[in-house]
């Protein structure tokens, strides 16, 4: 099975979106990672879940775990105005990969290997058409396990 097969829609969100918004529609939908676009509609970058609630906690809880036990709901409402007025590309943690992407040939075991590359849960199917590039959809590791293994 080729990529443009396994493609399905996935929302995705631009580098201008409100952060909060974003995150809001990663916790909604239940998303894997965040698939942003910049104003083109190109593929800017894909976030997996874990790093962007690695970005909502501060550096002195991750430096100091035990800290977390004492965070009240005071400082959970401090954190989220942390992220208030960012826009999706200030709030992003700044060390940014190009985005994993493949063309609509690529083989699943293409994309598997891309993913396991990457680290990452999802990846971007794109088109290319001289100097235009087209997001055709995206491939989420739930999906592809499920073709991998058979699984309907």
């Amino acid at each position: 099975m080729r990529a443009r097969d396994l493609a399905e829609p996935y929302p995705s969100v631009s580098t201008d979106d409100d952060a909060v918004d974003a995150l809001r529609l990663l916790a909604e939908r239940k998303l894997p990672a965040l698939l942003v676009v910049d104003r083109d509609g190109q593929p800017w970058a894909i976030v997996p879940g874990s790093q962007l609630v690695r970005q909502l906690v501060p550096d002195y809880v991750q430096q100091d775990p035990l800290l977390a036990s004492v965070i009240t709901d005071r400082s959970l409402d401090e954190v989220h105005e942390a992220v208030v007025g960012q826009s999706v590309a200030e709030w992003l943690p700044r060390r940014r990969f190009t985005p994993p992407f493949v063309g609509p040939d690529a083989s699943a075991m293409n994309v598997a290997a891309l993913m396991a590359r990457t680290h990452t849960p999802l990846v971007a199917v794109i088109e290319r058409d001289g100097d235009q590039v087209r997001l055709l959809g995206a491939i989420t590791a739930a999906r592809l396990v499920e073709q991998l293994i058979g699984a309907s």
